[in-house]
């Protein structure tokens, strides 16, 4: 195997203690968290202090192959600045950080002008948790088309996940017009399992926006690896928008409690579905030159003790 690869969507965190609609999200022992409503096994066992350290994603990332990474945001893990504000001073060369705003109070445009001056070169938007059971933040308010506005005056990029059944479809169309230089970086793969997926996928029609299928292993899950059906996806997404548009993203660390880190870009390599060239576009190069990362190191294959 000679691609770059290059994880266009990961997560870190020291601990979850945060809430979300109300309800609890906050670390236990073993790799596990209360979520919502129940205990689940949010990271791997082994991660028994609960830590998702950038050290041990490092690890696996070095282990797997993977030159560098893109840690996005979400609500669910609570807000991370500055936490993500030491790894990318720590680590430039290996991750590409996301800043993320609190979108449900006033303020976001001064939240974004900080992030800025603290160094972050994107900001993120789980825009799929912006709907809760009293309320809804629309992308396309007049405080959020400022955000907009300011990332696009200062050459950052937008990450964001949308709504499955197009929810939002309008809303972020009116930033893309709006914003015809903001970089956009749409995760999930369009929430790829959910009708209409296909009009996500389209909005990188647009030369500005890009597609990551972050979350593609899970949402696949119940077909478990090799994702034929992932591939399939991935195979009709390039069909409508071109290689040159998609970025693999794994969502560690959640994903890697069902697969291994490297299971979950393996499939894409060993499939014939996909052309060498397409695979080596969608698992590095597009986000190499998309995120700005510069010289990678070299990350040889080390053998398994059990081969």
């Amino acid at each position: 195997m000679d691609y770059t690869i290059i994880d266009a969507h990961s997560h870190l965190w020291l601990r979850q203690e945060t809430t979300w609609n109300g309800m609890p999200i906050r670390t236990l022992e073993n790799g596990r968290s209360f979520f919502l409503t129940e205990e689940v096994q949010m990271i791997p066992p082994f991660m028994i202090d609960g830590k998702n350290s950038a050290e041990v994603f490092l690890s696996n990332m070095n282990y797997a192959q993977v030159g560098a990474a893109v840690v996005v945001q979400e609500y669910i893990d609570g807000l991370q600045n500055d936490y993500l504000e030491v790894v990318k001073s720590k680590y430039p060369d290996r991750f590409f950080v996301f800043g993320m705003c609190d979108y449900f109070n006033p303020g976001i445009v001064e939240q974004a002008r900080q992030l800025i001056n603290r160094g972050f070169k994107g900001i993120a938007i789980p825009g799929h948790r912006l709907f809760l059971n009293d309320r809804r933040v629309m992308l396309n308010t007049p405080e959020m088309m400022e955000m907009f506005h300011l990332m696009e005056n200062n050459n950052m990029i937008l990450s964001i996940c949308l709504a499955e059944n197009n929810l939002q479809l309008g809303e972020i169309k009116e930033v893309i017009e709006e914003c015809p230089d903001l970089k956009i970086a749409i995760g999930h793969f369009g929430m790829v399992t959910a009708p209409g997926w296909e009009y996500q996928i389209k909005l990188a029609l647009n030369p500005n926006v890009m597609i990551e299928s972050g979350g593609i292993t899970w949402l696949f899950n119940s077909e478990f690896y090799p994702f034929n059906g992932a591939v399939k996806a991935i195979r009709e997404a390039i069909d409508m928008v071109g290689a040159e548009k998609l970025m693999w993203g794994s969502d560690y660390p959640r994903t890697i409690t069902a697969i291994t880190y490297k299971m979950s870009y393996d499939f894409v390599c060993k499939t014939t579905e996909l052309t060498d060239n397409e695979k080596r576009l969608f698992l590095g190069d597009n986000a190499k030159s998309f995120y700005g990362f510069g010289n990678l190191p070299h990350l040889p294959y080390i053998k398994n003790m059990s081969e």
